[in-house]
């Protein structure tokens, strides 16, 4: 008996070479599509476009700082996926590619890092859970968009087959081979004609007796266009252009996303330069509280202070204690959610830079530079005067201060859910179309044509196929479906129809809240400014006070009462103006990015918005 050969053909090779790409081949064409989809949404949406892709977990800080700083972690899986040991069944290399090649670090490996606000938005952007997941989601959808596409490309199909058989005809055993090649191309047109052609390729082998062989050539093509119910590219591309609005309303969504989680790092990061400064407020109290009750201590020893009034000294003391532990305590708590904010973890050594501290104290100067309330200096009138109050303006406020109605109109423009809204709303009416289209009746043309002959075992035998075109067989069909029944798609429609008046309502309900968004944060810059303003002059009045009435207790004519209270309305004037100057400056982000003009970039670098 023979040993059986396999025989190779131009498309056998071709399926084989085909069949040699590997998982990481995929991957990396996966993401050559996602970042092309990706591309052409942004420049359709803002016309620009900045790559995006998903960073694997060992580029970022919180392995540095795991690795450097020595932090107790469960095992490879807490530094990332490369980190992660090979086994019999995973091999990294193989899904992961080549390892990018890592810088060193700016600091050394015992250091505290210290942080901007810049970097902590920079840092976000490539540790961050929250930030990775946003990326991954507007992934997830460019990936959609590409497999919703490649039912419009030429989609083509391979399969090769090779059979043995052995039988007696009662002499001898016959064996046999037969080896098949199958190639297929299908086609779907965006005005709904579907196109599939195949070739098949047989070679029928005899292995014994006459070893005789018989080529077979197959050829097929059928070809489907709807003329009515089903017809037009509107219809038959509705999956995938909602594939398309889909990724776009992730962009949207993306990039309100980065905006939104700046400003949340923001307000993060200056709630905790806010604990940090009441932390030294309450310190600065501390101190001077315990240097009062030194003296109240002395006095009451000499005869010169009621015991009582020591007591109170003493109280206060005590009180400033612990407020003191509590703002410590805070201060450690929220740097330790900042960094989880940030995605490293709580127990890292990284501290935040004072230099945003430094810029607020400017913008207290400058919002409150010649501006006086309460004002007494000069003539005062009358007690019995009339009373004019004035009302907070914005002649004197900052540049983002602007009239509610250049906000309102400002916001309109750029909010992109306000776009992704309308948007919706377009949604809505093309799907009443396609509703309408479900409506009609069904008017379908076939056709199919086929040439040559197949091959089996059993005709080895015979002569070779041949493929003659010109003596192909074709055949027609038309079929009409009358929509006779048409129950289930009239609901479908008149639902539809009120889909589009439920998206055009929510479009006007987001206006509306987007307006009172706006109006409320204006409101809310004014307050905060005109509290800056306040407080600051309060700041000087207290502190003034405090000196003052130290003098008078020196000289035994105020009461160590006073001068407790004096210590304290500076302590709570201290306080808020910080909490003022924050929230104007978290104010003055916040509606920058509810009007829709503060960028950020997708390495989470800001650029501002001052008119």
């Amino acid at each position: 008996m023979r040993v059986a050969q396999f025989v190779v053909t131009p498309a056998l090779l071709l399926l084989f070479a085909a069949g040699c790409r590997t998982p990481l081949d995929y991957r990396n064409e996966a993401d050559e599509a996602a970042i092309r989809a990706m591309a052409e949404a942004q420049t359709k949406a803002f016309g620009r476009a900045e790559t995006i892709r998903i960073e694997s977990p060992e580029t970022t800080l919180r392995r540095r700082l795991l690795l450097d700083q020595l932090l107790p972690h469960g095992g490879p899986m807490s530094e990332g996926v490369r980190s992660m040991p090979d086994t019999d069944r995973w091999r990294k290399a193989d899904h992961l590619g080549v390892a990018p090649v890592e810088q060193p670090p700016p600091w050394k490996g015992g250091e505290v890092v210290q942080v901007t606000l810049l970097q902590s938005l920079q840092i976000c952007a490539r540790n961050s859970h929250d930030y990775q997941g946003a990326k991954e989601d507007l992934y997830r959808a460019a990936l959609a968009l590409d497999l919703e596409r490649d039912e419009f490309r030429r989609t083509f199909t391979g399969l090769v087959k090779q059979l043995f058989s052995s039988t007696h005809n009662g002499d001898e055993r016959v064996i046999a081979s037969r080896t098949s090649t199958e190639l297929g191309i299908t086609r779907t047109f965006r005005n709904g004609a579907e196109l599939s052609g195949a070739i098949a390729v047989d070679l029928a082998k005899l292995l014994t007796q006459g070893r005789s062989s018989s080529w077979g050539v197959h050829a097929d093509t059928s070809i489907s266009i709807p003329l009515l119910r089903g017809s037009g590219e509107i219809v038959v591309t509705e999956s995938m252009t909602q594939a398309e609005r889909s990724l776009l309303y992730e962009v949207y969504d993306f990039e309100r996303f980065k905006r939104t989680f700046a400003v949340r790092v923001a307000s993060e990061y200056f709630a905790v330069l806010r604990a940090r400064q009441q932390v030294r407020n309450q310190q600065e109290n501390y101190r001077r509280l315990v240097i009062a009750t030194r003296r109240a201590r002395r006095l009451a020893s000499t005869g010169g202070l009621p015991e009582f009034q020591f007591d109170q000294a003493v109280q206060d003391e005590l009180r400033a204690r612990s407020r003191w532990i509590s703002a410590l305590q805070d201060q450690d708590s929220r740097l330790d959610s900042f960094k989880m904010v940030l995605g490293l973890p709580p127990d890292a050594r990284v501290d935040l830079s004072a230099t945003e501290l430094v810029e607020l104290g400017t913008r207290a100067a400058e919002l409150t530079k010649d501006i006086r309330v309460a004002d007494y200096t000069g003539t005062v009138p009358p007690a019995d005067a009339p009373v004019e109050l004035a009302p907070p303006s914005r002649e004197q406020g900052g540049p983002l201060e602007m009239a509610p109605a250049a906000a309102a109109e400002m916001a309109l423009a750029n909010r992109l859910d306000l776009r992704r809204a309308r948007s919706e709303v377009e949604d809505a009416q093309r799907r009443v179309l396609i509703a309408a289209d479900r409506l009609r009746a069904e008017l379908t043309l076939f056709g199919t044509a086929s040439t040559g002959e197949r091959r089996t075992t059993g005709g080895a035998g015979r002569s070779n196929a041949r493929v003659v075109p010109g003596e192909a067989p074709v055949d027609g069909m038309l079929t009409l479906n009358l929509p006779l029944e048409r129950t289930s798609e009239r609901n479908i429609y008149r639902n539809r129809l009120i889909d589009l008046n439920r998206a055009i309502r929510s479009y006007q309900k987001l206006e509306d809240d987007v307006k009172l968004t706006v109006r409320n944060e204006l409101r809310d810059l004014i307050e905060a400014r005109e509290s800056v303003v306040i407080q600051s002059q309060a700041v000087k009045l207290a502190e003034k006070s405090v000196h003052s009435t130290n003098m008078f207790f020196e000289a035994g004519r105020a009461q160590i009462r006073d001068l407790l209270d004096a210590e304290e309305s500076l302590l709570s004037a201290r306080n808020a103006l910080d909490s003022a100057l924050v929230s104007y400056r978290i104010g003055e982000l916040s509606l920058q990015r509810d009007l829709g003009v503060l960028e950020v970039s997708v390495e989470g670098t800001w650029r501002e918005y001052r008119p």
